[in-house]
Formats: structure tokens, C-alpha cells, sequence
């Protein structure tokens, strides 16, 4: 099995709040579990480009700021994965998000990073401590 490329983003609202989605029961991994975005990086995509996409796709916002925060070698035993993750910090107008792929998400909330809901992602603290502290 190869490593794939991921574009991970916390989008934020530039006021401090960040958005969460709550994975649905028809989600590739740890259903119920609330996350940031993310999505694989396709043939001759730019980070940028893919970002972009995956925002619209998931989320219906299209992003006014997008900004590289870091990059993380994440190894998963169950299920079974090897990724790059290429994190991102994504500035959308908070009035123009929705839930674009409810096959994946059943919940959107907006909340302080230091006030998450409880039932978090096993990758979500990980992305969260790459995230400027202000």
C-alpha cells in the first residue's frame, strides 16, 4: 500500500470560531465523531486547487484566505492507512456554509478551538495544535 496525499483544512470565520462537522454513519471512519475537512489531493492539483474544492464540496463556502500550516506523516493500524497530510487554515464567510456531502456529515457547529464538542476525531488534536496561537 502507498501513502496518499490529504489537504486537511480548519476553516475558520476570522473572528476566532472554527468549524466542525460531525461524521455521519455512512462515513469511511469514526462515525459520529466531530472533524475538521479533508480531502485527497488529485493528479496535477495544486494544494490550493484542491483546497478549494474539497471547501466547496463539503462545506458549500468558497474560501477567502487559505494558509499552510504544516505538514503531518499520519499512520493509522485500524483501518489499515498511510497518509501525508498537508494542513491548512481556510477563512470562509460563515454565512455561506452548509453541509455539502450529508452522505458524510449529519452536523456543522462553530466553536472556540479551546471549546470542542466531546466524541473528537483521533487526528483532530493533532491538526488543531498545528494552528497559530493568537
Amino acid at each position: 500500500m502507498k501513502p496518499s496525499v490529504s489537504c486537511v483544512f480548519v476553516c475558520h470565520d476570522g473572528a476566532g470560531r472554527i468549524l466542525l462537522a460531525r461524521r455521519s454513519a455512512q462515513a469511511r471512519d469514526e462515525p459520529g465523531a466531530w472533524d475538521c475537512g479533508a480531502g485527497a489531493l488529485e493528479f496535477g492539483e495544486t494544494f490550493e486547487e484542491a483546497v478549494t474544492r474539497e471547501v466547496i464540496e463539503e462545506y458549500t463556502a468558497v474560501p477567502r484566505e487559505i494558509r499552510q500550516l504544516g505538514v503531518r506523516n499520519v499512520l493509522r493500524a485500524d483501518p489499515p492507512s498511510h497518509w501525508v497530510a498537508v494542513v491548512f487554515s481556510v477563512r470562509v464567510d460563515a454565512s455561506e456554509v452548509r453541509i455539502g456531502e450529508p452522505h458524510k456529515f449529519d452536523e456543522l457547529t462553530w466553536c472556540d478551538p479551546g471549546d470542542l464538542p466531546a466524541r473528537q476525531h483521533s487526528q483532530l488534536a493533532a491538526t488543531l495544535a498545528l494552528l497559530p496561537v493568537d
